[in-house]
């Protein structure tokens, strides 16, 4: 066995990275057209998803400890990338070899046309092995953010947002982390039930167990479940369970007039549709023609014939529509830091601008599309983020401006274990909850 034995699972990790941090892309979408068809062994596909996500997620811990052994800090991305990923190897992995981890970064910086800087990544590294039990570490007593910030690499105005959010969970909320990856599925309701599709589960060979909330399941270990018969076919979907429970708060009904007004890839408008078992109306609007495509292949695959898939803007009120909707479910863009447990590039891609501009957004479209909601009628708010201000302040904005709408309850359908936790909407919090991060508010226009 050589020692760059597994150079091909890192030359993976290598793209992924790269990737996340060259050009802005999403690390679960690169890492899934990387895997596919590349013919490693299941033990190195895990190994290039394992490096890759750690390197990620440790971005900062992993730049403060190479910012201390490097001479220049501005150093090519693309040599700083090999190094992020050698440093993952030697600081936080303790089952591969120093020598193992510095070789094949050595084989990767040439790989991708730094042959001259091969030397200096081979110097660095080692430097690394040398001096890694010296390193410095910001005080917890006198920089507490800036602590937290490395510790969970997580950028520091975000941990103090979070901390002023939720005080001491916040550290416990940072530093979670999801024991082993998993896809949630539930059964298309229109084609079987919880009990026929309990029976479909125990024929799969799939490593799985029952989810949190009622007919969902949590599959692990399955490559590519998007090619299997029974989803093809439309016996099951792929939804995360916070997602599930804010339809449950919708409350939709046979023949209910909806609206899921920022509805791609579909999920939620699917399940609507399927829990009014294929009658009534579904409206799903997206804004890019392209997303809204998802949503029409999702409805077709699921033999869905109540969802009328639309390219609108929903930031833009029609008159038309006042008063004819049963429910408008606003799933409103987000910072999508409620998964970062288990997509770390998420925090490094919202900022404190990008974040402000978010709220902007949600307020108007929760301006929008309340006139939409009949008297009587609901109103269910959601994001999958954890901060206040984009959930729990915003609906407390949005009910000053609207004094027609009032707080509702959620339903039974929602486990108690989750409504316990409800005041101002529910607020799911992944290591508390064992769900992604997500925030439900159910709200109903008053009948006078």
């Amino acid at each position: 066995m050589t020692q760059t034995d597994g150079l091909p699972a890192r030359r993976i990790a290598l793209a992924v990275i790269r990737a996340v941090t060259e050009q802005d892309a999403y690390a679960s979408l690169v890492l899934d057209e990387k895997l596919r068809n590349c013919g490693l062994s299941v033990a190195d596909r895990r190994l290039a998803a394992r490096l890759a996500y750690d390197t990620i997620e440790h971005l900062l811990t992993l730049d403060h400890a190479l910012n201390q052994i490097m001479a220049k800090q501005d150093t090519d991305i693309k040599l700083r990338n090999v190094l992020r990923l050698g440093a993952c190897q030697l600081l936080l992995e303790d089952r591969i070899p120093e020598s193992a981890a510095t070789n094949t970064s050595v084989a990767l910086c040439k790989e991708i046309g730094m042959e001259g800087l091969a030397g200096v990544c081979n110097g660095i590294l080692r430097n690394l092995i040398r001096q890694k039990d010296e390193l410095s570490w910001p005080d917890p007593v006198q920089e507490p953010a800036a602590a937290m910030s490395i510790r969970h690499s997580v950028p520091v105005w975000l941990v103090e947002k979070l901390t002023a959010d939720y005080g001491a969970d916040a550290e416990r909320l940072m530093g979670y982390h999801v024991p082993e990856t998993y896809v949630t599925i539930r059964p298309n309701l229109t084609l079987t039930d919880e009990a026929a599709f309990a029976a479909l589960m125990g024929r799969k060979v799939w490593d799985k167990e029952p989810g949190l909330t009622p007919g969902s399941w949590r599959i692990r270990g399955m490559v590519d479940i998007g090619r299997d018969a029974d989803f093809l076919g439309g016996r099951f979907s792929i939804q995360g369970e916070g997602s599930m429970m804010a339809c449950m708060a919708a409350e939709v009904k046979p023949g209910m007039q909806v609206l899921d007004a920022c509805a791609a890839p579909g999920g939620k408008t699917c399940l609507m549709a399927e829990m009014m078992n294929g009658t009534g109306r579904v409206q799903a609007w997206e804004l890019h023609p392209h997303r809204t495509e998802l949503i029409a292949a999702q409805a077709k695959r699921l033999h869905l014939e109540n969802i009328r898939p639309m390219t609108r803007d929903a930031t833009r009120h029609r008159e038309e529509l006042d008063q004819t909707m049963d429910v408008v479910l606003l799933d409103a863009p987000c910072s999508g830091l409620g998964v970062m447990a288990d997509k770390p590039d998420v925090k490094y891609r919202v900022t404190e601008s990008s974040l402000a501009e978010l709220t902007q957004t949600q307020a108007a479209l929760l301006d929008a599309v309340a006139p939409y909601v009949k008297r009587g009628g609901r109103l269910v708010y959601s994001t999958c983020s954890m901060l206040k201000e984009e959930n729990v302040r915003q609906v407390e904005a949005f009910l000053v401006r609207h004094p027609e709408f009032e707080l509702a309850p959620l339903p039974e359908s929602i486990p108690e274990r989750f409504r316990q936790y409800a005041d101002v909407g529910l607020q799911l919090l992944p290591h508390r909850d064992q769900v992604e991060g997500f925030y439900i508010c159910p709200m109903r226009r008053k009948r006078v």
